[in-house]
């Protein structure tokens, strides 16, 4: 790997603060003209609380993970045994195990994303359409098109991202809330 991102707001840091690594033999041009503080690649004075915030927030990150993990993976597990429970017909995207314990991909044959996210939002709940990799896109994501999935099912797919302050009376929300969007939704659909 020659470069990487890392956003803070993954990890519980300040909105807008982050971290670039990049390989020392990768070559990189400069993007905005600047000071010596960033070798000459960028210019701007560093945002000092907000690095600071960030890298205690990394810590603590590393401190809690294998607890963030039990908690996420409970009620990641929760969601989708229960949609699965509560919906017929949906197709649960990615390995069954082997997925990030915070996130939850689900597609829903005869709805479509953009009416699910509206809905939902309605209702106080925020998901995402496709993957994070394609949001703001009114394409399918390539993401979900490389796993095999088709046009419908990537139209169809909304993500839930779970958190260290998710809560199981939240997860329960959702199941109680959900089922009756997704069947209104098809009653209403072309598809």
């Amino acid at each position: 790997m020659d470069y990487a991102t890392l956003s803070g707001h993954k990890i519980y840091a300040p909105k807008g603060i982050g971290a670039l690594y990049v390989k020392k033999s990768t070559p990189i041009e400069t993007f905005v003209r600047g000071g010596h503080q960033e070798h000459g690649l960028r210019a701007g004075t560093y945002n000092g609380p907000s690095i600071a915030a960030y890298g205690y927030a990394a810590e603590l990150a590393k401190k809690e993970l294998a607890q963030y993990e039990t908690h996420t993976r409970a009620l990641r597990n929760r969601l989708r045994d229960g949609l699965l429970e509560r919906i017929p017909n949906i197709k649960v995207n990615g390995h069954p195990e082997k997925v990030l314990p915070n996130t939850l991909d689900v597609s829903f044959p005869g709805a479509e994303g953009e009416s699910i996210l509206l809905h939902l939002d309605l209702l106080g709940v925020a998901v995402s359409t496709g993957s994070a990799c394609a949001s703001g896109s009114l394409e399918p994501s390539h993401v979900l098109m490389a796993t095999g999935l088709g046009p419908e099912l990537a139209h169809g797919s909304i993500r839930f991202s779970l958190g260290k302050y998710t809560k199981q009376d939240e997860i329960d929300y959702i199941l109680d809330v959900f089922p009756p969007v997704i069947e209104k939704l098809r009653k209403m659909s072309t598809l």
